[in-house]
């Protein structure tokens, strides 16, 4: 497939630039060159980044989930350096409680940022990736987007929603020669453990299954092993590789439980296929 190619700096779209991940990736952008969009709730947190860079660095304020905030992005970003070349959907939160103690509009709303912003997002930026022809779409996922834990039931299942949905956009994206990544870090210091995570009501019953969890949780703050500035660099390597692939996973923990979590499955895979097998019409 032959796409056209852009020789000059890249143009970074992050969401949730103004901590954590996002800004790392915002730093590393800037330290190769590269144009920076921090798109933010809040653009005061950013304004000391963007004007210490203000001819590489364009701030704007995008809440995923209200109607039209994209767009208007997306249209400050192509009218301030002219194309996108990466979008990194990384604005998002965490929660820890148990199913049953988990309110339903909790559930909604950590899947209405999580998830459908994302998408919002994406469909935004996708006319601008087609029309070039080139670019990559990032979705910062988690380890729990490939496996979850007691105690993370309402965030893996965005996790696993977001995964769902970029298997596929992948193999819709391809013909035009754009990428997709899922990113899947493990424990990283950032501020998910404390302002991005948000602990549900304790229910009695669920005070041993859940609870070391939640104290984990309290504790793991500046506590983490994973670098955010390393992991701006992994995921530049694997988007510039020849071959992208399709899930990225950071730091050891991250790899150590995806692993386990997937040799469970073919054994359990091999160990029912004869029952699965057996549902065949005629066997």
């Amino acid at each position: 497939m032959n796409t056209p190619t852009h020789t000059g700096p890249k143009t970074w779209f992050i969401t949730g630039a103004s901590s954590g991940f996002g800004l790392a990736f915002a730093r590393y952008a800037l330290a190769h060159g590269d144009n920076v969009v921090a798109a933010v709730r809040t653009p005061s947190k950013i304004a000391n980044f963007a004007a210490a860079n203000p001819e590489r660095v364009l701030v704007t304020p995008l809440d995923v989930t209200k109607p039209g905030d994209a767009e208007r992005a997306v249209a400050a970003a192509v009218g301030r350096f002219g194309r996108i070349d990466y979008l990194f959907n990384n604005a998002g939160y965490g929660v820890v409680g148990a199913v049953e103690e988990t309110p339903d509009a909790e559930l909604r709303a950590v899947m209405e940022t999580n998830f459908f912003g994302a998408v919002n997002v994406t469909k935004a930026v996708l006319p601008v990736l087609r029309a070039q022809r080139s670019g990559a779409v990032v979705n910062i996922s988690s380890m729990g987007g490939a496996m979850s834990l007691q105690g993370f039931s309402a965030y893996s299942a965005t996790k696993f929603a977001l995964e769902g949905m970029s298997e596929a956009l992948a193999l819709e994206l391809a013909p035009f020669g754009i990428k997709v990544l899922i990113v899947e870090p493990g424990a990283f210091r950032t501020d998910f453990g404390s302002d991005a995570l948000k602990h549900m009501p304790l229910m009695d019953a669920y005070r041993d299954v859940v609870g070391g969890i939640r104290n984990a949780m309290h504790t793991m703050h500046n506590a983490q092993p994973g670098d955010p500035d390393k992991a701006a660099r992994a995921v530049a390597q694997a988007l510039e590789a020849e071959t992208t692939p399709l899930r990225l996973q950071l730091g050891a923990d991250a790899i150590a439980a995806v692993r386990t979590h997937g040799e469970k499955l073919l054994a359990d895979l091999a160990k029912w296929e004869p029952v699965g097998l057996a549902t065949t019409i005629g066997a």
